[in-house]
């Protein structure tokens, strides 16, 4: 019998291990201190569900389970070699977090935040940096469309990178809408479009003479190639010109939003920067897109976007959503040689911080002060206030400060 284990996964000696524990354990003690909640799914998933998750390329990646008994063997004798599978591995945490929110939603906040630690699979071709198994961190807030939403999401990530001690980054931003207004400009159907988005996502890699020839090679129009490399070749494009390119300007100012709230939360500790090239694979994504980048090891260490439509599959209700993931492994192979111990804290009370929209970016910061004596929540303000707070008190929250007031009232 083979000692080895299977490639494209790896063991861990104890020593390895522990450490993936601790960084594990800051990442979530780091999520939680900022008000989300853990919750698990399983790996396993049903094969129609990842077959219509609009997964981009993962679609192709999926380890694929067979029927067992006389389901195997009927499709087996009568040729319907289609039917072969009927359950998956999970290969990233979104699509699974979407049927848990549609089958638990009754005993779930608006909007709910919540955190998944676990393993996901992909049928990769092992080589370094890509692994079959692998972990990763995620937190989404399901139930709201505000772009406080993005902001926080981006925010509380970074503060897991630095808590880790990642060293340095920058945040990479763009949104869907503009490019599609890109692609419109320059005469892509709009079918076509999540087909050149795959293509584009690759810039960085295959650069603009093969993203050209991928383009030719699926058969698009030469002139609207041309176009298009036009504009490939002004690319990096800013937030201000993006607009004469065809980028929508809606989407330009909630970027630029974005981009202003968390460059003042950050406070100098990590750049914001808008690029026109990130896609992100998936084809569930919607609106805004976000990757986080190490300056010092060159390369994503985590990624997201707003996924608007995926749980309306499961539900048939629109329900907006949006998270950001963090790539455990990239950091574990990153911080393997140098990483300072965490020491755990207590358990704590957790209280909420409630604010307005527009002092969103003012009330995290002012909710960072308060979070080395508390697990903080931050909450917009509800029409009904009353009932707000008597849903706050039934979830566990000890208590609750009006941002601005600065008077912590408690729970009695």
């Amino acid at each position: 019998m083979k000692i080895t284990s299977v490639k494209g996964t790896n063991d861990y000696l104890p020593e390895e291990a522990a450490l993936r524990d601790r960084l594990q354990a800051t990442i979530l003690r780091t999520y939680t201190n900022c008000g989300f909640e853990h919750i698990i799914t399983p790996a396993l998933e049903d094969g129609e569900n990842l077959d219509k998750s609009e997964g981009g390329e993962n679609l192709n990646l999926i380890f694929r389970i067979m029927k067992r008994g006389d389901k195997l063997a009927n499709a087996l004798s009568e040729g319907r070699f289609d039917e072969l599978s009927d359950i998956g591995l999970r290969y990233d945490l979104t699509l699974p977090l979407c049927r848990f929110y549609a089958a638990h939603r009754s005993k779930l906040p608006t909007p709910a935040k919540l955190i998944q630690i676990d393993r996901v699979y992909r049928a990769e071709r092992p080589q370094k940096g890509r692994d079959r198994e692998f972990v990763q961190c995620d937190i989404d807030i399901i139930g709201s469309d505000s772009i406080c939403c993005e902001i926080e999401l981006i925010a509380t990530t970074a503060k897991a990178l630095r808590a880790i001690n990642i060293g340095n980054f920058r945040i990479r931003i763009n949104d869907r809408a503009i490019l599609r207004g890109v692609l419109a400009k320059t005469g892509f159907d709009p079918k076509d479009f999540d087909s050149v988005c795959v293509t584009f996502d690759k810039l960085d890699k295959i650069g603009v003479a093969g993203v050209t020839a991928e383009l030719t090679e699926k058969g698009f129009d030469a002139a609207t190639i041309d176009a298009f490399r036009s504009f490939l070749d002004a690319c990096p494009v800013s937030l201000d010109d993006i607009v004469s390119f065809g980028g929508d300007l809606d989407a330009v100012e909630r970027i630029k939003t974005i981009k202003t709230a968390v460059e003042k939360i950050s406070g100098g500790a990590y750049s914001v920067d808008f690029d026109v090239s990130l896609v992100r694979g998936q084809g569930y994504y919607t609106g805004t897109v976000f990757e986080a980048e190490s300056t010092e090891f060159s390369g994503a260490i985590g990624g997201g976007g707003r996924y608007d439509n995926l749980i309306e599959k499961f539900t048939g209700e629109h329900v907006p959503a949006v998270g950001f993931s963090i790539g455990f492994e990239r950091i574990f192979s990153i911080l393997r040689e140098r990483y300072a111990n965490v020491k755990e804290s207590s358990e704590r009370k957790k209280i909420a911080v409630i604010c307005e929209p527009d002092t969103f970016a003012d009330a995290y910061i002012y909710a960072d002060t308060l979070r080395g004596e508390y697990d903080v929540s931050l909450a917009l303000r509800a029409k009904k206030f009353g009932k707000q707070l008597a849903r706050l008190e039934e979830s566990g929250v000890a208590g609750y400060v009006v941002y601005g007031e600065n008077n912590i009232v408690m729970f009695q």
